[in-house]
């Protein structure tokens, strides 16, 4: 009797806990490498456009990243058709080398802002198409293939 009124009571709060969860999605990449040319895109519609929400990106990276931070290029296309462009760095280990985020074993998972109280004022399908922008120090071109990134997400949650 007690386990099972145990079990109920975390299944309840793991669900109230996603109460304003309204998108996820991931993609997986091709071995764990994105290459420079590839774009991801998430496509999202059906949003309260009476609410505002924040958007995350979950990033899952294995031991095989090289890097200590990640820079991204995101494009957030409205139904309208308006394009809003950002470039930005987010931290992905210590000084010391020790990988942020959350997870057992050689796989790490990052929830990194991405937007805060975003309105949808328009309906209609929305799109982020997302690149890396990651180059080595003192080299110009960017790297042609990002090892260590295994997946991408974008998840919407309304806010409060």
């Amino acid at each position: 009797m007690f386990s099972r009124v145990f079990i109920l009571l975390i299944l309840v709060s793991g669900i109230s806990c996603n109460r304003g969860l309204v998108f996820s999605e991931y993609s997986s990449l091709n071995k764990g490498t994105w290459a420079s040319q590839d774009t991801i895109s998430f496509a999202f519609s059906e949003l309260d456009t009476t609410a505002n929400h924040h958007l995350f990106l979950n990033i899952r990276n294995d031991e095989s990243y090289e890097f200590s931070n990640l820079f991204l290029i995101l494009q957030l296309e409205a139904p309208d058709g308006n394009i809003v462009v950002d470039t930005s760095e987010y931290k992905m280990a210590l000084p010391d080398g020790q990988w942020l985020g959350k997870g057992a074993g050689s796989v790490k998972e990052n929830k990194l802002w991405y937007k805060e109280n975003i309105s949808f004022s328009e309906s209609g399908v929305y799109t982020l198409h997302i690149r890396h922008a990651m180059r080595r120090n003192g080299e110009v071109e960017g790297l042609a293939m990002l090892k260590g990134i295994t997946d991408v997400g974008l998840q919407i949650e309304k806010a409060n």
